[in-house]
C-alpha cells in the first residue's frame, strides 16, 4: 500500500472518527485539511473521474446554498468542469473523509471498511 492521506476537515466528527481509527491501529497516513491546505484542480478532476457524482455531500450546508440549477448539474455528473469549480470555490462539498490508501480512494469512514481496507 502506498501512502495513505486523508483528506477531511478538522472540525468534521467523522474525519476526527476516521483519523483516530487510523491512529490507533498504527496506520502510518497524512492528514490533508481541505480548509487549510487547500485543493488542487488536477486532483479533483481525478476524483470526480474516478467517483462521480458520489464526491458531492449533499447532506452539507454547503449543499444546501448552491441553486437548484448547479445541484442538479452536479447530481448528474454529467458537467465535471462545473462540479470542479463548484468544489474548488467550496471544499466542503466533498463527502468527508475521502482516504486515498495510494491507489484507491473511498468516501465515508466505517470502521468495517477501514479494517477491510487494512486487513486488521
Amino acid at each position: 500500500m502506498g501512502t495513505v492521506t486523508l483528506y477531511g476537515i478538522a472540525n468534521c466528527d467523522t474525519v476526527k472518527k476516521a483519523r483516530r481509527w487510523l491512529s490507533e491501529h498504527g496506520i502510518e497516513h497524512r492528514f490533508h485539511d481541505f480548509r487549510a491546505d487547500g485543493l488542487d484542480a488536477t486532483q479533483v478532476r481525478a476524483w470526480l473521474a474516478e467517483l462521480g457524482p458520489a464526491l458531492v455531500n449533499k447532506r452539507s450546508t454547503s449543499w444546501k446554498s448552491l441553486d437548484p440549477a448547479t445541484r442538479e448539474q452536479l447530481s448528474s455528473g454529467a458537467d465535471t468542469e462545473t462540479a470542479r469549480a463548484a468544489i474548488l470555490a467550496q471544499p466542503t462539498l466533498i463527502k468527508r473523509p475521502l482516504l486515498d490508501t495510494g491507489s484507491e480512494r473511498h468516501l465515508g469512514f466505517s470502521p468495517a471498511t477501514y479494517a477491510t481496507l487494512f486487513n486488521r
